[in-house]
């Protein structure tokens, strides 16, 4: 993925990512110019993978070549641009993300990476000089705060030491985290109280947050390069003390290498490298493509030291760990990229606080505290055992670790749950209720204060459907484990919610499924009745084909699913503004990519369950031109999107589908990956 000729627009919409394996991240626009207060050169998680601080907000560089100064640097003001940009010949990123600039006879390679595992970010700058002697100018941008806020009209407390190259700055008396930085050589200029003030975020002000901030500047290196020289230049910022041996290539051919050998382990090329044909074109453009979403799935995998066990995060730059996000971009993520050792500790992850039956929906960003804001979770967990052990047949490890929790979690659902207002309780006629009206407790879970945008209180779609997906996995894995006597309660339960579900959750009016009984809101919650292991709808039956119908032609888009049907009351198809009317819209019309695939299992189900031989050849026709247009939409926006080598959270509804929210979403790079693999 390389540009070249880069325009101060797109310089400024197209961001990257790269991430340390502990919730850290480097991340910016491909101009340079960091466009929200989540950009940085080190963003260091405090406590991985939360308590996320921006450490360094950039290097901004120069080059003085016979005394005359030339910025290379792009930042931005309210009624200014520092044009560095003018000199940018191409931004490019498989890897790692590489800039090149040319001045006069000077050019300059600058590359950016993460130290796995680490708080440590290192550039490497590769020099090629021409016939004048140059001097290239280093100035750190300095920040310690965290991440979601922003050190407007701040002016900053400092203490540094400078010794040999390597320099420790504390700042605002953070002294239990001092920022190191080592540079391999060059003369260090220090400063007197200076600043960069008022960097203008013009994403955040379109969020409606407060847009500028200042950053503080200790001061900066100095490198000579003589006429006809070639130089390497390292620069490492760090949250640890013992930096002086790193050189910035070493780091970056450890994570080319650790990125390759996760590519290869996967074996997804494996196939098509294998093809005497791989020089072809097409051919070469499939490895290339996932190689990328590979990578791409790397960035979600994290370690919490605290457990000692891995996570996912549910996306960047502002999400944690999140047990339905991490569920459902569980197989993608995971299963499909065989780190099957991965697999387990999430799994053991999202057991580990179970309280009264639920997983945990997620973790305070500050303490650590579990959250069990949600219905779903611990329905989603079966879902995703089954799937595990479909691709390693590892039924010792389930059954040693997990049993007894998903019999526990079954009674807990049985018996009645009420932890944090989720009010889950058995009903009479087999379903599942939960919540209250003031509770979001599904994964449409915008509040504004006390209020609740899309309250789905009662017994909405997806719960039940994977209620009676889990009560038929617990009837297999009881047989496979203890007996089929003991199994026969689940499997009475699950027939029972299927009897009341077919009869109360179908719509003969819209031809669709209730969101939520009473509710005839088409949205896309229904798919779960048709997309899980074992389906509460029957694929065969009219009323299965008619609910795919519907969704089909009321939110099927080329980039996802509307999370409402246009024409319903409170339908909106952009997202925009600030939070409040960003909140209003987040499930009221929004295309989001991840619902891809729960359409693509009940497409499946629908295709491999029609009996006609014609009807079949025409939802073949039909499946296929649908495969190839998630393809073709997802290898050109990882390519040419909004975030390199990214997919975002979501999508307006209305043409040009412009990429919003999170622009590095777990869910929406699971499900598209695994739809195209499924598919090569």
């Amino acid at each position: 993925m390389k540009y070249t000729n880069i325009s101060l627009e797109e310089g400024l919409k197209k961001e990257w990512i790269i991430t340390n394996g502990i919730g850290g991240y480097a991340s910016s626009t491909i101009s340079s110019a960091n466009t929200r207060r989540y950009h940085g050169l080190l963003v260091a998680p405090l406590t991985p993978p939360a308590r996320r601080h921006l450490v360094l907000s950039k290097v901004d560089e120069s080059i003085e070549i016979e005394n005359e100064k030339y910025i290379l640097y792009t930042n931005i003001g309210r009624d200014y641009i520092a044009k560095g940009y003018q000199y940018l010949v191409s931004f490019e990123k498989e890897y790692v993300p590489i800039y090149t600039y040319q001045v006069k006879g000077v050019i300059i390679k600058k590359y950016i990476c993460m130290e796995y595992g680490k708080n440590t970010v290192v550039v490497l700058y590769q020099i090629y000089n021409d016939e004048k002697e140059a001097k290239l100018t280093l100035t750190p941008l300095f920040n310690f705060r965290d991440f979601h806020s922003d050190t407007y009209q701040h002016t900053f407390q400092m203490k540094q030491e400078e010794k040999k190259n390597k320099l420790k700055v504390i700042l605002d008396g953070h002294s239990q985290n001092p920022i190191y930085i080592h540079v391999s050589e060059g003369i260090y200029q220090k400063h007197e109280n200076d600043s960069f003030q008022n960097m203008f975020y013009i994403e955040e002000e379109k969020r409606g947050f407060c847009a500028e901030e200042n950053h503080a500047i200790a001061g900066s290196y100095e490198i000579t390069i003589q006429p006809k020289e070639r130089k390497e230049i390292t620069f490492v910022a760090s949250l640890e003390e013992n930096i002086e041996e790193i050189k910035a290539k070493d780091i970056i051919s450890k994570e080319v290498a650790r990125l390759s050998s996760l590519v290869y382990d996967s074996g997804v090329t494996q196939n098509l490298s294998a093809k005497k044909e791989i020089q072809d074109k097409e051919n070469i453009e499939k490895i290339e493509l996932l190689r990328d979403y590979v990578i791409a799935t790397d960035n979600f995998i994290v370690y919490r030291p605290a457990f000692q066990l891995h996570t996912i995060i549910a996306g960047y730059p502002w999400f944690l760990d999140w047990g339905r996000d991490s569920l459902i971009s569980f197989e993608g993520l995971l299963l499909k990229t065989k780190r099957y050792d991965i697999a387990k500790e999430v799994l053991l992850t999202m057991i580990r606080d179970i309280k009264f039956g639920l997983v945990p929906n997620g973790y305070s960003g500050y303490d650590n505290r579990p959250l069990y804001n949600s219905a779903d979770s611990s329905l989603l967990l079966f879902e995703q055992i089954k799937k595990y052990l479909n691709y390693t047949k590892d039924e010792k490890f389930i059954k040693e670790n997990f049993y007894e929790v998903m019999k526990k979690i079954i009674e807990s659902y049985q018996n009645g749950i009420d932890v944090e207002g989720n009010d889950i309780y058995l009903d009479t006629d087999g379903l599942i209720s939960s919540g209250n009206e003031h509770i979001q407790n599904t994964w449409m879970d915008a509040k504004i204060g006390n209020f609740v945008v899309t309250p789905r209180n009662g017994k909405a779609v997806e719960i039940n459907s994977m209620w009676y997906n889990a009560l038929k996995i617990m009837e297999e894995l009881t047989i496979l484990f203890e007996n089929k006597e003991k199994a026969r309660q689940y499997k009475d339960m699950a027939t029972k919610c299927q009897t009341s579900f077919v009869k109360k959750f179908y719509n003969k009016k819209r031809k669709c499924l209730y969101d939520v009984l009473g509710d005839s809101k088409i949205r896309p919650n229904q798919l779960f009745a048709l997309s899980l292991t074992y389906p509460v709808l029957d694929p065969k039956s009219e009323i299965a084909k008619e609910m795919f119908e519907t969704v089909t032609k009321k939110l099927l888009n080329p980039y996802g699913l509307k999370t409402l049907a246009k024409g319903e009351e409170n339908y909106i198809e952009v997202y925009e503004g600030d939070s409040f009317k960003r909140d209003m819209s987040y499930h009221q019309g929004i295309t989001w990519p991840w619902l891809l695939g729960i359409y693509y299992d009940s497409f499946k189900k629908i295709l491999e369950n029609e009996k006609s031989k014609t009807k079949k050849q025409e939802l073949q026709i039909k499946y296929d031109a649908f495969v190839k247009s998630v393809k073709d939409t997802f290898s050109k926006e990882l390519k040419e999107g909004k975030t390199i080598g990214g997919i975002s959270e979501l999508y307006d509804s209305k043409k040009p589908y412009e990429a919003k929210g999170a622009y590095e979403q777990a869910w929406s790079v699971a499900e598209v990956f695994r739809i195209i693999l499924e598919n090569e």
